[in-house]
C-alpha cells in the first residue's frame, strides 16, 4: 500500500524572487540531484542564474529543477573562539 502523504518536491519560486536567498534542487545529467544555495541573480529565458556565497554564479536550466524555495539570509560568519 503506498502512503499518498509522501512529500513531493515543490518549487515555491518565481523570477519575482530575484535578489533572495534561495535553496533549489536540480538532476543532473547522470539521474542524480545536487543542491544550489545562494541569492537568485535572474530568471529569463526558462534559466536561472544563482550567485553562490563565494560569488561563483551557477546557471540552471529551468526544467531540470524539481524543488526550490526562499530560504532565511546566511547567518554571520562565526568569530574564533578568545584563548
Amino acid at each position: 500500500m503506498s502512503d499518498r502523504r509522501a512529500a513531493r518536491p515543490l518549487v515555491s519560486i518565481t523570477p519575482a524572487d530575484a535578489g533572495q536567498r534561495i535553496s533549489l534542487r536540480r538532476r543532473l545529467p547522470t539521474g542524480e540531484y545536487s543542491d544550489v544555495v545562494g541569492i537568485l541573480e535572474s530568471w529569463s529565458g526558462r534559466l536561472l542564474r544563482v550567485r553562490r556565497r563565494h560569488g561563483e554564479v551557477v546557471e540552471v536550466p529551468e526544467d531540470i529543477v524539481v524543488a526550490a524555495k526562499v530560504v532565511p539570509p546566511a547567518p554571520p560568519p562565526r568569530r574564533g573562539r578568545r584563548a
